[in-house]
């Protein structure tokens, strides 16, 4: 138990380079695998890229997971093995279920890489339940349109996924969670509901106090089951809250790979390896090898 009471874990996230820039590794950590269904939790940018570079995640598969893209600033060109091509722009969702399979890529888009670009945002992957881990792939685009907004006594609410704060988002889920961005003028508060039992919030711009402790950005703040979760903004402050049902039961993750069977994850890797995963995105060539 940390130090507070209603505060599971500190999470700090860990810096990994992807290339042209370094990402926030913040879900799956040492101290903790995952957050209700939510077992993978990168922060990217903010950063600008300059005039001629772009983001460039070449072709890459999934086993087992939903991947949840959602940006701050910028756009990226999704492409799947299903054929979707998606540009997302800030505000919106991109939902896809792997499920059994499904390879994707995600690219800037030719004319973006005239000119430097912002690129600023979260991207998080959501375990699937047993029950679910080998459906059929499927990949959806939310507008930001779509995804219902409240604000409220210096607080703002985007409702990503599930429900918070009698706000229902639209977006399809395979299990019981939450997702909201969440913005705070300073003095503003914000209360977290207890109906989910696994709760925490990321924080990704300024500063946040919780029963009189202070706490900065790039943090990911666990809670204890039904405590009592009020957080201040010390100064203005921008983060997500996320969480659900607890998974039924522990996962294996290997690279881009989420199972409940350990045997699925190395069919999948021999797969990839050897060229037998059975999906290819078209009009793509390249992809990214299985890590050694």
């Amino acid at each position: 138990m940390a130090e507070f009471e209603s505060i599971e874990q500190v999470i700090v996230p860990r810096l990994r380079d992807i290339g042209d820039f370094s990402v926030m590794r913040v879900l799956p950590s040492a101290q903790r695998r995952l957050v209700g269904p939510f077992v993978f939790l990168d922060q990217f940018g903010p950063v600008t890229l300059p005039a001629g570079k772009g983001m460039d995640v070449r072709p890459h598969p999934h086993i087992g997971l939903s991947t949840v893209t959602y940006l701050l600033k910028g756009s990226i060109v999704h492409r799947d093995s299903l054929g979707y091509e998606q540009s997302i722009e800030p505000g919106d969702v991109n939902w896809m279920t792997a499920g059994r399979g499904i390879v994707h890529s995600e690219r800037s888009d030719g004319e973006t890489r005239k000119h430097p670009q912002d690129l600023y945002g979260l991207q998080s992957w959501v375990a699937l339940p047993k029950e679910f881990e080998e459906t059929d792939p499927a990949f959806i685009h939310y507008s930001g349109g779509d995804l219902p907004e409240g604000s409220e006594d210096g607080q703002h609410l985007k409702v990503l996924a599930g429900s918070i704060a009698g706000l229902h988002s639209p977006v399809a889920t395979h299990s019981e969670l939450f997702y909201g961005d969440v913005t705070l003028q300073a003095g503003a508060r914000f209360r977290l509901e207890t109906a989910y039992e696994e709760r925490a919030a990321y924080l990704i711009e300024g500063v946040v106090e919780i029963d009189g402790q202070a706490f900065e950005p790039g943090r990911l703040l666990a809670f204890g089951k039904n405590a009592e979760i009020v957080l201040k903004a010390v100064t203005p402050v921008r983060l997500v809250v996320l969480g659900g049902a607890p998974m039924d039961g522990p996962r294996h993750i290997y690279w881009n790979f989420v199972s409940s069977r350990q045997d699925r994850i190395e069919q999948a890797k021999a797969d990839w390896q050897r060229d037998q995963f059975g999906v290819r995105i078209p009009g793509e060539t390249e992809f990214i090898p299985l890590p050694q």
